[in-house]
Formats: structure tokens, C-alpha cells, sequence
């Protein structure tokens, strides 16, 4: 984890792409959460962004504990809580969705399910055109498997046939 915070001032993501730059690990380094962001200035972010996808940093944000944690402490307006997924994404930098907590003390509901997740993101990060849903598709897929470093991964031939079986016919049939 990288910052689970609302605070604007939240250094944490700068440190990281400097480390990463230093050490030379780029597309090894993956920053989770990342709800500073959502706090901070547009103009501070639109400086950020293009360190983070020249760094090759990668970003999991993670719906389900976020939207319930983040901004709690507001009164109103309240925050979402949430990274800046489109913005990371026009970037250039792999953003995948994550299920952090599942069934302890910060989120009780979790469930391991990553449609489920799929779905939250989508609505909260109002991202609901099919181009999007897709999108939100390959962040709990193959935008997955590249922070995992799983190669060989997806429908293809040589790759391995490890299937999950969908009753739906569209993706946008599998997310809702």
C-alpha cells in the first residue's frame, strides 16, 4: 500500500516514483490505493501523472474498501474516496481493480468476488459507457495479470485454458 488517506498533502506516490526511478524498477512496482489523490489539486495531479506513467509505476485501486472508508470524516460534500482511474488511465499507466479486506475488521462484506468489484468501480467512478465498461472489464482481468506479472494470460492459443464460465453474454451482462 502506498496511501489510504484523504489528505491532500500525502507525499507518498512522489517517494515512490523517485525510488523507482533510483533503483531502476520500472514496470516492477505496482502502488496501491492511491486516495490521496482524490484529494489533491487538479493542477498538482496533472504534473503527477505524467511521472507516474513515465516511471512505469502500475495502480490497483480497490473499490469495495475505499468507497466505505475514505472520506468518512466529511460532512458534505463527501468524497468518494477513489484514485483518479480515468486520468491514470488516459496516461498510460495499467490501473487494475483490487478486493482488499475481505470479511475482517475494515469491510465485514467482502466476498472475493471481482464482478462485484467490477460493478462498484463502475458506478462510483461514473464509469458506465460500454467503452469504459470494458475497460473496467480489464482491470479485474488481464490489467491484473500485467501488475502480476502473469504472462501468458487471456484467450490465446499456447495459454493455458484456466476458464471462469459467465453466464452472460456481454460484458456489460457479467458486471451487472
Amino acid at each position: 500500500m502506498i496511501d489510504e488517506t484523504d489528505d491532500p498533502l500525502s507525499r507518498h506516490i512522489e517517494h515512490l516514483i523517485y525510488e523507482t526511478n533510483r533503483l531502476g524498477l520500472g514496470g516492477r512496482v505496482t502502488a496501491s490505493h492511491l486516495t490521496s489523490m482524490h484529494s489533491m489539486d487538479n493542477y498538482y495531479v496533472s504534473k503527477l501523472l505524467p511521472l507516474m506513467a513515465e516511471s512505469g509505476i502500475q495502480v490497483v485501486c480497490n473499490p469495495l474498501i475505499n468507497i466505505h472508508i475514505q472520506g468518512r470524516h466529511d460532512i458534505y460534500p463527501k468524497r468518494r474516496g477513489f484514485t483518479r482511474v480515468p486520468e491514470l488511465l488516459d496516461t498510460g499507466v495499467n490501473v487494475a481493480f483490487g478486493h482488499d479486506c475481505v470479511m475482517d475488521p475494515w469491510y465485514s462484506m467482502g466476498s472475493h468476488d471481482m464482478l462485484e468489484v467490477a460493478h462498484m468501480g463502475a458506478h462510483c467512478l461514473q464509469m458506465m459507457g460500454m467503452a469504459q465498461l470494458e475497460e473496467i472489464f480489464e482491470m479485474v482481468t488481464s490489467r491484473g495479470a500485467q501488475v502480476m506479472q502473469l504472462y501468458g494470460y487471456g484467450v490465446e492459443v499456447g495459454n493455458p485454458a484456466n476458464d471462469v464460465i459467465l453466464q452472460a453474454s456481454t460484458i456489460l451482462d457479467a458486471i451487472r
